[in-house]
C-alpha cells in the first residue's frame, strides 16, 4: 500500500533539531538532501527546473542563458532542463550527463538538490549523487512505466540508505490524466519499495512541463488529494545525512583519523569528522586496528574547545596517552567497537567497463585508510527486475552482486545498515586511478514477496 502523504509529514512538518545540531545552530532538519533519480528522457530535469523556475530560484543571467541554449536547439519556449544541465554538452544533446546541484530555499526548509543522470552508462554518476541524499525524487514517464534503469536507481539508492521516497508519475497530460496510468505507476513503485524495504514513499502526478502538481495544485487530477512535490519536499523528514547515517544506529562514536596535528607547545592531536555518536572529553577509545585504548582529554575546534563533539562535525581530538596514531586509523567508543577484519563481505555496484571477474586486485579506500585488496568470491548478482540473488561468475558494467575482498592491512568496519560512513568503501583501479565500483559492507536487504498463501 502506498504511504500517504500524511506518512512523509509524519513530524507535522515541522522543523525539529537533529542530533548532531549545538546550541545556537541553525537545526539541520532545516534542511533536506534530495537526489532525482530514474530513466534517461523520463523528465528528472524538467521538473527540478520547474521546480525552481516557479520558486523563483533562478537570476536573470541564468533566464538568459537557458533562452539562448533552447534557441540554438530551435526550441520555441525555454527548455526549463538547461538549468540543471550545466555542461555545454548536456545542452547541446538534451542530456544530464553530470550530477548538477543546485541549491534553493523556501520559507519552510532549504534544499540541496542532485539532479543525477538517467543513462545507463552515468550509472556511477547518480550513485554519487545518491550517497549523500536524504529523500530520492524519482521521476517515472506514466506513458511508459516502470523502466529497468529507474528500478536500477531505485535499488541503488535503497542500497544507499535512501530509505524514503517522493515518486513523480510524470507526463499524465500526455495520458489526458488517465487514473489508470497513475495507479498503475502506482502499483509498481508499492511492490518495488515494499520489496527493498523502503520507510516511506508517495506517488504524485504531475506534469513537469506544464507545472501540474510540482508547485501548484492542479484540478487535472481530481482523484488525487495529496500533497504537491513542493508540498511533500517541504514535510519530508530530513536532517543532516552525517547525523541521520550513523547516529543512534551504533551506540559509539567514531572518528577516522584524517589529519595527524602536531602543537607547537608539544603533542599531538588528531583531525577528523565525527559520526556514529557523539564524542565527549572524558570518553574511552580504541584506536583502531592496533587495539590501543586511551581516554579523549580535549576536543577543540578552529572556534575553541568543546563539551560535546556532535555527529557531522570535524574536531581535533587530543588523547591522555602518546600512541602511535596515524592517517587512517580510527578512534572508536570502547563499549562498541567495529570489527576489525581482513576479510569483507560486500554488495557492490561495479562501474568497470570490464566485466569484474575472481582473482583481480584494486586498492580499496575506506573512511581516511587506503590498502591493496583483492577479489576472493562473487557470491550472486542482483537482477533489479526480479528484486532476486542469482548465482554468477562475474558482474558486467553497472551490476549489483555480492562480493568477498581480502585486503593487506585490516580495516575496522561497521555494516552498511548500521553506520553509512563506516560501512562504505570504493575500488579503485591502481592501473589508472579509476574509481571502478562502489561498495557497502554486508549483502543487501531484501524483502521475500509475500506467497500465494498469504495473498
Amino acid at each position: 500500500m502506498t504511504a500517504s502523504a500524511s506518512s512523509l509529514a509524519a513530524d507535522g512538518g515541522q522543523p525539529q533539531e537533529s542530533p548532531g545540531a549545538t546550541p545556537g545552530q541553525t537545526p539541520e532538519m532545516d534542511l533536506l538532501r534530495f537526489a532525482a533519480v530514474g530513466s534517461v528522457d523520463d523528465g528528472k530535469s524538467t521538473l527540478i527546473g520547474r521546480l525552481l523556475f516557479d520558486t523563483r530560484q533562478l537570476f536573470d543571467d541564468q533566464l538568459a542563458a537557458i533562452t539562448a541554449a533552447s534557441e540554438r536547439r530551435g526550441i520555441e519556449d525555454v527548455d526549463l532542463s538547461f538549468i540543471t544541465d550545466g555542461l555545454r554538452a548536456e545542452r547541446d544533446q538534451g542530456i544530464t550527463i553530470d550530477v548538477a546541484y543546485r541549491y534553493a530555499a523556501t520559507p519552510h526548509r532549504k534544499f540541496v538538490i542532485a539532479d543525477c543522470p538517467g543513462h545507463v552508462q552515468y550509472t556511477r554518476n547518480m550513485a554519487t549523487g545518491a550517497s549523500t541524499a536524504d529523500l530520492a525524487l524519482v521521476v517515472v514517464d506514466a506513458t511508459a512505466g516502470l523502466r529497468e534503469q529507474t528500478r536500477r536507481h531505485t535499488c541503488i539508492a535503497a542500497l544507499l540508505g535512501v530509505d524514503q521516497l517522493i515518486v513523480c508519475a510524470n507526463k499524465m497530460d500526455l495520458v489526458d490524466w488517465d487514473e489508470g496510468a497513475y495507479l498503475r505507476v502506482v502499483a509498481q513503485m508499492d511492490e518495488l519499495a515494499t520489496r527493498l524495504g523502503l520507510r516511506t514513499w508517495t506517488v504524485i502526478p504531475v506534469s513537469a512541463l506544464k507545472g501540474d502538481n510540482v508547485v501548484t495544485r492542479s484540478d487535472a487530477a481530481p482523484y488525487y488529494d495529496g500533497p504537491t512535490v513542493l508540498e511533500a519536499l517541504e514535510k519530508a523528514p530530513a536532517g543532516g545525512w552525517a547525523a541521520v547515517h550513523g547516529a543512534q544506529r551504533v551506540a559509539g562514536g567514531r572518528l577516522p583519523v584524517q589529519w595527524v596535528l602536531r602543537q607547537p607547545s608539544g603533542g599531538r592531536t588528531y583531525a577528523g569528522m565525527v559520526n556514529g555518536a557523539a564524542l565527549r572529553p572524558g570518553d574511552a577509545v580504541t584506536v583502531l586496528p592496533a587495539g590501543l585504548t586511551s581516554t579523549i582529554s580535549r576536543i577543540s575546534t578552529a572556534d575553541g574547545d568543546l563539551e560535546v563533539a556532535p555527529v557531522g562535525l570535524s574536531v581535533a581530538v587530543e588523547l591522555t596517552d602518546d600512541l602511535d596514531v596515524s592517517r587512517g586509523d580510527l578512534l572508536a567508543s570502547v563499549d562498541d567497537q567495529p570489527v576489525v577484519t581482513t576479510e569483507i563481505e560486500a554488495t557492490l555496484c561495479w562501474f568497470g567497463e570490464r566485466p569484474l571477474k575472481v582473482g583481480e586486485r584494486f586498492r580499496i579506500k575506506h573512511t581516511t585508510r587506503s590498502t591493496p585488496a583483492r577479489l576472493t568470491a562473487i557470491s550472486s548478482r542482483l537482477d533489479v527486475n526480479a528484486l532476486a540473488l542469482e548465482p554468477t561468475e562475474h558482474l558486467d558494467d553497472n551490476d549489483i552482486g555480492v562480493v568477498h575482498l581480502t585486503t593487506a592491512t585490516p580495516l575496522a568496519l561497521d555494516p552498511y545498515h548500521h553506520n553509512r560512513i563506516t560501512g562504505s568503501f570504493v575500488l579503485i583501479d591502481e592501473a589508472t586511478n579509476v574509481t571502478v565500483a562502489a561498495g557497502m559492507v554486508g549483502p543487501p536487504k531484501l524483502v521475500e514477496p509475500p506467497s500465494a498463501a498469504q495473498g
